[in-house]
């Protein structure tokens, strides 16, 4: 695990009560599930751990173990769809992030902690570490240096972040990505599955989410439809899952389950729990299926580095040209004709790969 370098100023505290600790990653749910680890390190010494997400971070930031409590802020830096930077704005968050001790930033290689940094300065928080590679001044007291051509597993990195400041995972924790217990039950979606006790047994389905954040993200939805049924006709029940419910109609046809627009994050994380594989792209889901133990077939598009994004901790089959022409241009829209890093993954590859999964 690639730990970096640290710059320490004389604020560095050794031992006692580490007091009311921010912790922040302000974009998607998937960035948001993978900080965990590191969340569950600042509670070790932290009176109260306080979560800054983004409105799409939100439902996973409140599913993180040891999170007191969540503060949702868009970041104008980071938000796909950047509102204006206004006086208004940076006074919220100023006056929420107020009685903020100390705070870990956490973010991925092409972002910037400065700005945030800035602005909890400003709300009188006396402590901040974050990784970065430009001067910071003393917008930093723990400045974390890492080798950006190195790549590391995005929950590694925000881990080491944590442990720069001084907080370290407690005993046995191994380090995977976890979500709160218990679960909602979610007998209302999965009934059709039923085991012992009338509830569906692990491995009862598997669970297709057709839907991504970034369209160079996406598998073609006639894909997605065609293995629903050859996965059918392999003898699995099938569940599909998702927001958009035009999407994922089309998906389940009339072979699958269509859960698409009625479930919670909490729930969507009970059902894919349940599940023996989760099919899905490089997205949230995928990365809540790390977090409940469920093997992942990820259509995974390179235009960010595998290595730092695929489903950590868990069983997995990656698909996709990681060696297409869109490798690593962290493009939300492909910029290649014909998509071909994923358009060229079959669904005989996925339901070979489901297949593998679950023997």
């Amino acid at each position: 695990m690639s730990r970096g370098r640290q710059e320490r100023s004389s604020k560095d505290r050794t031992a006692g009560d580490r007091g009311r600790v921010l912790v922040a990653r302000v974009d998607d749910a998937g960035d948001v599930l993978l900080a965990g680890p590191a969340v569950r390190a600042v509670r070790t010494r932290a009176r109260e751990v306080v979560f800054l997400a983004g409105p799409n971070g939100r439902a996973a930031a409140e599913l993180l173990p040891g999170v007191d409590r969540v503060i949702v802020w868009r970041a104008p830096w980071i938000d796909h769809t950047p509102p204006p930077v206004t006086g208004a704005g940076v006074e919220e968050l100023v006056e929420r992030a107020a009685g903020i001790d100390e705070a870990v930033l956490l973010t991925s290689f092409h972002q910037s902690a400065l700005p945030l940094a800035l602005l909890l300065r400003l709300a009188g928080v006396k402590r901040i570490t974050a990784i970065s590679n430009d001067y910071p001044g003393s917008l930093l007291d723990v400045r974390h240096v890492v080798d950006e051509s190195v790549d590391v597993p995005e929950a590694e990195r925000m881990l080491a972040v944590a442990e720069a400041a001084g907080f370290g995972l407690p005993e046995g924790d191994e380090g995977k990505l976890a979500v709160q217990r218990p679960l909602p039950d979610i007998g209302k979606f999965t009934g059709h599955c039923v085991g012992v006790g009338g509830v569906a047994d692990k491995g009862a389905y598997v669970v297709v989410h057709p839907g991504t954040s970034a369209p160079a993200r996406t598998w073609p939805a006639e894909r997605h439809r065609q293995t629903v049924r050859e996965l059918a006709d392999d003898g699995h029940q099938v569940v599909v899952t998702g927001t958009e419910r035009d999407l994922t109609a089309y998906v389940a046809s009339d072979v699958a389950v269509d859960l698409g627009g009625v479930t919670t994050f909490a729930e969507l994380a009970a059902v894919i729990e349940r599940a023996g594989v989760l099919v899905a792209g490089n997205t949230g889901p995928a990365h809540l299926a790390a977090a409940v133990g469920t093997p992942v077939v990820s259509l995974f598009a390179p235009v960010v580095p595998a290595v730092r994004w695929a489903p950590y901790g868990v069983p997995a089959v990656l698909l996709g040209d990681q060696q297409a022409p869109c490798r690593g241009s962290r493009a939300r829209v492909c910029p290649v004709p014909g998509h071909p890093c994923l358009s060229q993954v079959t669904s005989e590859q996925v339901v070979k790969a489901v297949r593998e999964l679950t023997q």
